[in-house]
């Protein structure tokens, strides 16, 4: 089947780009017309997605502006575990992602990263790793009194596998993402309960986690399609 392009997306990647865009921009003008910031995140978060579904690393430069500006609105609902994490450990980490993808291109591409594959004890050594931040995360969140704790603290769970597998140039970096979008959901549908602006920031990991997924099959064609050019390379 013919891919059509435009430029350096395609046209079916500009059109999930658009439609993303628009939903988050009517639930802002919906629910959340006071909080620019809500707006301001959720565009840079959504841009920072289509670029990580590429492998380009100017979505990881994007994960890190959109970390500081989510933990930023996290604090104001008392979703200390969100500000915690993202500031002290996604940002961060998406820097060091950031700096990871730029040594790592595919070919000397570098707006395509060279995805990696992760051995069985490394994944044994992750899931090790998480329980323990996990652990330490609870009572530091239950410590602040943090709003809805458990589903905050499975949030760190997620998070932390999306930014290890993500430093680890892991396709299934997205597939951790996608969970933490769906952990995320509940907790602003329990945040918007409360105050109706939030609803934006549902649509917002919604459409998260749409792209997640996308990026997920993007990531497998690409391994394919390095695979296939190594290959081609060697002969």
């Amino acid at each position: 089947m013919k891919i059509e392009k435009h430029g350096y997306f395609t046209k079916n990647e500009l059109r999930l780009w658009l439609i993303s865009a628009g939903l988050i921009l009517v639930s802002f003008a919906l629910f959340g017309r006071e909080n620019v910031l809500l707006l301001t995140a959720s565009l840079i978060g959504v841009t920072s997605l289509i670029f990580n579904a590429k492998g380009n690393p100017v979505g990881q430069f994007l994960m890190v502006v959109f970390s500081v500006i989510y933990g930023i609105i996290s604090y104001g609902f008392a979703y200390y575990g969100e500000m915690i994490t993202y500031v002290g450990m996604s940002g961060p980490m998406a820097a060091f992602s950031l700096i990871s993808w730029l040594k790592h291109p595919f070919h000397g591409n570098l707006s395509e990263v060279k995805i990696n594959h992760i051995r069985r004890k490394e994944i044994s050594l992750m899931f090790l790793a998480s329980g323990i931040v996990t652990w330490i995360f609870y009572y530091i969140l239950r410590h602040f009194n943090t709003a809805n704790l458990i589903p905050s603290t499975i949030s760190v769970t997620t998070s932390f596998l999306g930014v290890y597998l993500t430093f680890r140039r892991s396709e299934y970096y997205a597939l951790g993402y996608a969970a933490n979008d769906v952990v995320l959901i509940i907790l602003w549908v329990l945040a918007s309960m409360e105050n109706l602006s939030y609803v934006s920031m549902i649509v917002c990991f919604v459409v998260f986690l749409i792209n997640d997924l996308y990026g997920f099959f993007s990531w497998r064609k690409m391994r394919l399609n390095q695979a296939i050019r190594d290959k081609r390379d060697e002969s």
